[in-house]
């Protein structure tokens, strides 16, 4: 039968502040700086969330749908589908190209058009040096401007929220990212100017509403450091 699905969401809010006096004798606009800055701030605090986040006023992160983060969720709140399938690497407390090919080839063929790697930077740095049994890096350096390097000729993106390589962590993800993980931003950045509340300066009261959590965990494959 089918039954509803539901996806978290949270909202981030700044206050910065600055004087009338600065607004109007700045030589560069302070309250587009302003608005920059908090831009920036809430892209790393979103990023942050699309990855670990609860789902508890804020977005439910991709790596909460393992097979133990469904399992401890409410069935209510659990994906129809299931979790994401995970690969182990072969070796208790490292990765291997071996463990990478399984990974790759564990995703179904049907399910494997724009799938790309995705780890954190130490991991990039471990996976650059990896060579294959005769002894070829299977990292690559991008040979078109702005495309990411390859790993097994798939794109290796980086996400800073991952996990570290250790025991039983899960520091690759492979797949199609947009078919597996939906983001949905309720309201853009909205700016509320104050200039009553706290003279002399004018508060920039700034919100953002967004949601995210699991759309389809076919597209998707997790790489668990395990030797089992």
């Amino acid at each position: 039968a089918l039954k509803p699905y539901d996806f978290g969401f949270g909202e981030l809010y700044a206050m910065p502040a600055a004087t009338q006096r600065i607004l109007e004798d700045s030589e560069i606009n302070i309250a587009e700086w302003m608005a920059g800055e908090v831009r920036i701030e809430f892209g790393r605090q979103e990023g942050l969330a699309f990855l670990n986040g609860d789902g508890v006023d804020k977005p439910t992160g991709l790596m909460t749908y393992d097979a133990a983060g469904e399992a401890a969720r409410a069935a209510a709140k659990r994906h129809p589908l299931g979790p994401i399938t995970e690969v182990n690497t072969g070796i208790a407390d490292a990765l291997s190209d071996e463990g990478l090919i399984d990974l790759v080839y564990d995703l179904p063929e049907d399910r494997s058009a724009g799938a790309q790697f995705y780890a954190n930077r130490l991991t990039h740095s471990v996976v650059r040096k990896m060579k294959d049994a005769n002894d070829e890096y299977i990292w690559q350096p991008s040979l078109q401007a702005g495309q990411p390097s390859t790993l097994l000729g798939y794109g290796l993106v980086e996400f800073s929220g991952m996990a570290n390589i250790a025991a039983d962590a899960v520091p690759v993800a492979f797949g199609n990212m947009s078919e597996t993980y939906r983001i949905f931003d309720r309201v853009g950045l909205s700016v509320l100017r104050d200039p009553y509340t706290n003279k002399p300066y004018i508060l920039f009261y700034t919100r953002k509403r967004v949601g995210g959590g699991l759309w389809n965990p076919e597209f998707m494959r997790f790489h668990r450091v395990s030797a089992a």
